[in-house]
């Protein structure tokens, strides 16, 4: 095979006619040689036709818009799905599978062969990774995200938006609006949500797609919990690969010990591996170009009991200003108490403890969790709300362990020990400052920072706690994000500067509306 130039494929074949028979715009050149257009369209019936090492024509035609230049292994990965109209892509969390959807995508519309994109992802991500990705990588696509009452959303499913993001839970809102919006590709992000084809949330997406719908479905962790995960994905994708019914695909994943319990079966990873394709995974370790640490936001919405609690302090905060001098040490008292709320509890004047609904927070921590291939570190810099989030992740099944100030020094020991080298704890749930120095913490791979610290030297050492000698993972750093004290500390913390020593500028800018 020769590359003619973006436009032409020069095949040397046995069979000329069997090419130009399924592919009338190519020309037989002489005996064995045929010239073709270097399309998607040909290029997929080329592979259907079993001729060997058709390139997608991406990486012929394609400029690779944006502000960053792809990495081989994104390049691969477009390349992947500008192939397959249905298909997975497990690429792991922070390999940059967004960046390769959005230019596959892109070069389809540019091919014309796909109008109009839905993007279904956590609310979370809508904004900080879908959003700004599509800024990033298609500034010249016009991007919507449908969120808010029926009729905001049902107007922005209607305008000429090229791209839409929405959250699970809002397609449902405006199904109908969606399946005569002209959106030929659906990507459904942490598609592990769609893995009970019983649930609503299923049945609304697949009533949705119809032969002609582009299908791509991802997530870093296809099946982690158990076999009959894949089930309702590969229903999805490809519903010929299992059977008709969830029943007998259990019977083949599944061997039932007791009248409750059952375990996988020693086919089961093989049966999985074929019902979940055509597919595409790219570990943190394949890809040999990306960054050592990566860090991510995600946006949680505050509940109506903190925002509540949060613009009544904000005010006070306000007034207070407006008629004394304030000092860095009073700003850094208020602003904490802000933190607080964002977290999950704050500590009245009186010693006292409000607790506040985490459950938007936690939503987005859990999603994290799913979707990290290795152990997971989560510094949560007061210590109420750690004991709010370990009742939560215990109630879930999830094991893990704390670390902060009041556990003992031999239990520390014993704690760090276990999390080295044995299955559980999965999850530590750290006071910042309580193993911020000295520890190594390899077995994780994910860092997730419940809430800020507004000290650069505490933020980098717990960071380091993961991203040190002994590490054969990429690691991921997630920002979870809900206030605006939260994000403006996190851009000082990620622009390497000690808050402190922006302590009085942050307050003011805070207190602005």
């Amino acid at each position: 095979m020769q590359i003619v130039n973006n436009r032409g494929l020069l095949l040397r074949v046995r069979n000329p006619a069997k090419i130009t028979t399924a592919i009338p715009t190519s020309k037989q050149i002489n005996n064995n040689d045929v010239l073709v257009r270097w399309g998607v369209d040909e290029s997929r019936v080329l592979r259907n036709l079993n001729v060997k090492n058709v390139p997608s024509p991406i990486l012929g035609k394609y400029d690779w818009p944006g502000r960053y230049t792809p990495f081989d292994h994104q390049k691969t990965t477009a390349s992947f799905l500008t192939m397959n109209r249905r298909a997975f892509c497990f690429n792991e969390q922070g390999t940059g599978k967004t960046g390769s959807a959005i230019w596959a995508s892109d070069f389809l519309m540019r091919e014309k062969i796909i109008k109009r994109v839905l993007i279904i992802c956590p609310l979370s991500i809508m904004e900080s990774a879908w959003g700004g990705d599509l800024f990033n990588f298609a500034m010249h696509r016009k991007v919507d995200v449908a969120h808010g009452a029926r009729k905001k959303r049902q107007a922005i499913i209607n305008s000429d938006a090229e791209y839409i993001i929405i959250n699970y839970d809002g397609v449902e809102i405006v199904r109908d609006e969606i399946a005569n919006g002209g959106f030929d590709l659906i990507i459904a992000d942490e598609a592990t949500h769609y893995k009970n084809a019983q649930s609503k949330r299923w049945k609304v997406l697949n009533s949705l797609i119809t032969p002609e719908t582009w299908l791509w479905l991802m997530t870093g962790t296809p099946a982690a919990q158990s076999p009959v995960d894949a089930y309702g994905l590969a229903k999805l994708i490809n519903p010929k690969g299992v059977p008709r019914f969830f029943g007998g695909f259990r019977e083949l994943v599944m061997q039932k010990v007791t009248q409750f319990k059952w375990v996988p079966k020693s086919k089961a990873v093989d049966i999985v591996f074929h019902a979940l394709q055509p597919a595409i995974r790219f570990t943190k370790e394949q890809c040999l170009d990306l960054p050592e640490m990566t860090y991510v936001k995600r946006e949680v919405e505050l509940t109506p009991q903190q925002k509540k609690y949060y613009t009544a302090l904000r005010n006070q905060m306000v007034m207070v200003a407006g008629g004394e001098q304030i000092t860095a040490a009073n700003a850094a008292v208020n602003m904490n108490k802000l933190l607080q709320i964002s977290c999950g509890a704050v500590y009245t004047d009186t010693g006292e403890t409000v607790e506040f609904d985490i459950k938007n927070r936690y939503k987005v921590l859990r999603e994290v969790i799913d979707e990290s291939s290795q152990k997971v570190l989560v510094f949560v810099p007061f210590k109420h709300a750690i004991d709010l989030l370990k009742e939560k992740l215990t109630k879930d099944g999830i094991t893990n362990e704390i670390i902060r100030g009041d556990v003992s020094a031999s239990r520390r020991t014993q704690i760090f020990k276990d999390f080295q080298n044995k299955d559980d704890p999965r999850v530590l749930i750290i006071q910042p400052q309580a193993a911020a120095h000295g520890v190594t913490l390899t077995a994780a791979n994910t860092i997730v920072w419940w809430g800020p610290v507004p000290s650069l030297e505490t933020y980098a050492q717990a960071n380091a706690r993961v991203h040190r000698s002994g590490q054969t993972h990429p690691c991921t750093v997630v920002q979870l994000q809900g206030s605006k004290v939260e994000k403006r500390i996190y851009a000082l913390l990620d622009e390497r500067i000690n808050v402190y020593t922006k302590m009085i500028d942050l307050y003011q800018d805070v207190l602005e509306l």
